[in-house]
Formats: C-alpha cells, sequence, structure tokens
C-alpha cells in the first residue's frame, strides 16, 4: 500500500516539474533541491508503513452444477444475490420421470391383484377335512357298538391324512408364489424409490449460503447432469493469501492472530485482525504479482489468512500482513 502513494507522490512532483519549467531553467539548484526533500519524505513514509508479506483476498467458492437432465423451467437467481442455505432456486423439467414414476405404480398395482387369497384358495381343502374329522368321530363311535367296521375307520384315517398333505402342498405353492410376486413388486417399488430421488433432483437446491458470483445458466436452456449452473462463494469470511520466505517461516503459526492491512480509499490503511487458518508445507517460486520482504527471495510459502467481512474486502482487493 505505501508504494501506492509513494506512486501518487512522485506523480505530482512529475507535474510540479512540468509546471516550473521556467524556474528550472533558471534556478535549477532550487528545484532539484525540492525534489530531492520530497523525495527524503516519500522514503521516510515508506518507512513508516513496513510489512512483512502482502497479497490478495479470495473467498471459498462453490459451483454448483445441475444434477438432472432437461430443459431448465425456473432459475430464481441473479449475480450478487444472496442465497440461504436449501433455499430453493429452480427446477429442471421432470414430466418424463413422472409419467415413468406412474407407469411403475401401476405395473405394482397390476402385481398385487395377483397374488393369491391363501384363506379363499384353502377354504375348500379345510371344509373337506372338518367333514372328514367328523366322520371319523361318527364311524369311531359306531365301531366301539360293533355298528362300523374298523375298514371303515381306516379309510376314513387315509382320507383325512390326505387332505392334511394336499393341504400343506398347497399352502406351500402359494407361499411360492406370493413370495415371487412379492419380490418383483420389491423391484418395481426400488425403481420407483430411484425415480423419486431423480425427481427431488430435478430441484435445484443451493447446498450452502452466500452471494452469486457468476451465473452460467439461462431459463429454457437444456442442461445436464454435472452441467455448472452458477458460482457462489460465502463472503461473510475472506481469506487474504499471502506468500511468506523461508526466514520468515518461524515467526508464523497456525491460529495465530495478525493484523491485516488494506487501502482506506483517503491514503492511509485501514487495520483489522486476522487468524492464520492454513501454512503450505511445500516452498514454491514466488508468484510475479507477489511482494514479500525480502524480495530476493526465490522459494516461498504460501499462507492463508482469514478475516472477517463486514462488506469491506472484495475478491481480488490487495492487502498487506504484519506478523507481529
Amino acid at each position: 500500500m505505501s508504494h501506492y502513494i509513494i506512486n501518487n507522490l512522485f506523480n505530482y512532483i512529475s507535474r510540479f516539474l512540468r509546471s516550473t519549467k521556467q524556474i528550472n531553467l533558471f534556478c535549477p539548484r532550487l528545484t532539484k533541491t525540492f525534489v530531492f526533500t520530497i523525495c527524503l519524505l516519500a522514503v521516510s513514509c515508506n518507512g513508516n508503513h513496513v510489512f512483512d508479506a502482502s497479497g490478495s483476498f479470495e473467498a471459498e467458492e462453490t459451483i454448483i452444477s445441475s444434477q438432472a437432465q432437461g430443459v431448465i423451467l425456473r432459475l430464481d437467481l441473479d449475480e450478487g444475490q444472496e442465497l440461504a442455505q436449501d433455499e430453493v432456486v429452480g427446477y429442471v423439467d421432470s414430466l418424463q420421470l413422472h409419467l415413468k414414476k406412474e407407469q411403475l405404480l401401476a405395473q405394482i398395482e397390476a402385481l398385487s391383484s395377483k397374488k393369491p387369497d391363501m384363506k379363499v384358495q384353502l377354504a375348500s381343502l379345510q371344509e373337506q377335512l372338518k367333514t372328514q374329522q367328523r366322520e371319523h368321530e361318527r364311524t369311531s363311535n359306531l365301531v366301539k357298538g360293533n355298528a362300523a367296521t374298523t375298514k371303515q375307520l381306516d379309510d376314513i384315517d387315509a382320507r383325512i391324512t390326505l387332505l392334511k398333505r394336499q393341504i400343506e402342498a398347497q399352502r406351500s405353492s402359494l407361499n411360492i408364489s406370493t413370495t415371487s410376486i412379492d419380490k418383483e413388486i420389491r423391484a418395481l417399488q426400488i425403481q420407483a424409490e430411484q425415480l423419486d430421488d431423480q425427481l427431488n433432483r430435478c430441484k435445484i437446491v443451493n447446498p450452502v449460503s452466500g452471494t452469486v458470483l457468476t451465473k452460467y445458466a439461462r431459463v429454457n436452456e437444456t442442461t445436464a447432469i454435472g452441467k455448472p449452473l452458477y458460482r457462489i462463494a460465502d463472503l461473510s469470511e475472506m481469506i487474504l493469501r499471502i506468500y511468506i520466505s523461508g526466514s520468515q517461516l518461524s515467526q508464523i503459526r497456525l491460529n495465530q492472530q495478525v493484523k491485516v492491512h488494506t487501502d482506506d480509499g483517503h491514503g492511509g490503511f485501514r487495520t483489522t485482525e486476522g487468524r492464520v487458518a492454513w501454512i503450505s508445507d511445500k516452498a514454491e517460486f514466488t508468484p510475479k504479482t507477489i511482494q514479500t520482504k525480502d524480495e530476493r527471495a526465490n522459494l516461498v510459502y504460501a499462507v492463508k489468512i482469514k478475516v472477517e467481512n463486514d462488506g469491506t474486502y472484495k475478491i481480488g482487493m490487495y492487502g498487506e500482513v504484519s506478523l507481529n
């Protein structure tokens, strides 16, 4: 920031020299003395604002992509708009998915109607069994009174045994048929649940609260799964990415409180507190746009400093840091 002030100061000097061309011709020593004095003041001013590192502000951005394929029927957002988490901002055409779900529900209903009614199917055999059991009791009494033969009683016992086996076989067959239909219905129900999930994904729901930075899609455009719709970032907390030299690495630690300075627009600085949130474990060559305290440092370490934002800080804004 201080170099910004110096540049402005030298611009004023240049304009002054052009306006005092005549004075320079007749009094060159006076003009040179004036310029030298101004330069000393500029250097003195620069010395009052020595910062340890500098960088630019950024935010944690999220690109929201479509989770469905089709025509965008609604997309209620604009660049710069603030969105809340879980807010529905639009939806994609879901008519075909809805019709497919209706078809599956109809198939489930048709299969359900084919399930056998076990009670009705076994009623006839169970009634025959009851009849034979009564006949067995009556014949048994007759045998005791020598009014019926033992063979007649044995024949009734055989019919009872046969009916019981028929009932068990019928019950087993009905159970197998019912289980098979239930499995088919369950498979269709899973497909219906999948369609429900796809229908829910047709709703464009904002997953994080923040400010819309860029809008990539418009209403009536065709989108696809994974195609970006908009880019959003939470600007309530900004990140100042700075680079420090190896000699400064020992002066900084995670969660350390540092001073963050930004231009206040009036030739001065606005100072606030920041917190060191991340320190790179790998050195890299100094980016061309970054100035470090030691300009001769070839290898630097990236550092992220989180700063609470009251609306003052913008993405790309320049900032400087004092570690102590």
